[in-house]
């Protein structure tokens, strides 16, 4: 009995000191890419995306040979600072909830002649739609180190917050995923990578709030509708409509619950 005993204590010790160790190392690969960030943050490639987005932003373009300096972003014609940590917002003119993005295609559309819809289909990083990923680049770090704070007094605001909620946890496709099976507790990982909570304020710029960003393995600047383009992708679900719907009303359901996260991007990711 009292071997036995003995050879218990044993075994309890040894799991806890691998438990330890585990632990320890989980510690160090999240600490590792942590420090992985801050070592390129200082020469973030966004800044040269940021460059060209306020050029684009000036520039006389399209059609109807105007720029963009008139475009409402949801604080007045114009103005761009403080504009995108309250997005998606609703907008009277055009009686929907926008996004930054499908808020560009507007305003490229009614000011410059663009043709939305095709811009919409154009893929990722060609054409207008590389275009669109500088703007936000730009418009986004004029709001950099603001607080998250998107309205919800409309009721299709208060709508599409709900409708987000319910994308959120709908589970489909031949995995049977949803986002929150990535994105719906705190302390998951995949590979070396920290998966952030969303259903609440994961903290500052981790979440929603780091949003567009560079992404080091791809060598591009990616806004939000892309990045939820790549998550339907990995749930193997049917790539969403660019600017669609249910993309902003997962937005806006991300966006309030980082409500009062300070805004890092455009940040970096791996």
């Amino acid at each position: 009995m009292k071997r036995s005993m003995q050879a218990l204590a044993v075994m309890t010790t040894a799991l806890a000191a691998a438990g330890l160790a585990l632990a320890q190392q989980t510690k160090s690969a999240a600490d590792g890419i942590a420090e992985y960030r801050a070592m390129l943050a200082d020469g973030n490639p966004a800044e040269l995306f940021e460059a060209k987005g306020e050029d684009l932003w000036k520039q006389k373009r399209g059609p109807k040979n105007a720029s963009l300096q008139a475009c409402d972003l949801g604080r007045g014609a114009g103005v761009v600072k403080g504009a995108f940590v309250e997005l998606p917002r609703y907008f009277a003119d055009t009686q929907r909830v926008q996004d930054l993005e499908s808020r560009l295609l507007t305003c490229m559309e009614t000011l410059q002649g663009f043709n939305a819809a095709e811009i919409a289909k154009t893929p990722f990083g060609r054409g207008e739609q590389k275009n669109i990923e500088s703007l936000v680049a730009w418009i986004s770090a004029e709001s950099r180190g603001m607080k998250m704070n998107l309205p919800q007094s409309h009721v299709k605001e208060k709508t599409m917050y709900e409708v987000g909620k319910r994308a959120f946890f709908f589970r489909g496709g031949p995995y049977d995923f949803s986002c929150a099976s990535c994105h719906g507790e705190p302390g998951k990982r995949i590979r070396m990578q920290d998966l952030p909570d969303l259903t609440k304020n994961p903290g500052n710029g981790i979440g929603f709030a780091a949003w567009p960003a560079y992404r080091v393995s791809s060598g591009e600047l990616w806004g939000m509708q892309r990045r939820l383009n790549d998550c339907y992708r990995q749930q193997r679900f049917p790539f969403p409509g660019y600017a669609s719907d249910v993309t902003i009303a997962l937005g806006v359901y991300m966006g309030v619950n980082a409500s009062g996260a300070e805004s890092i991007a455009p940040s970096l990711k791996r």
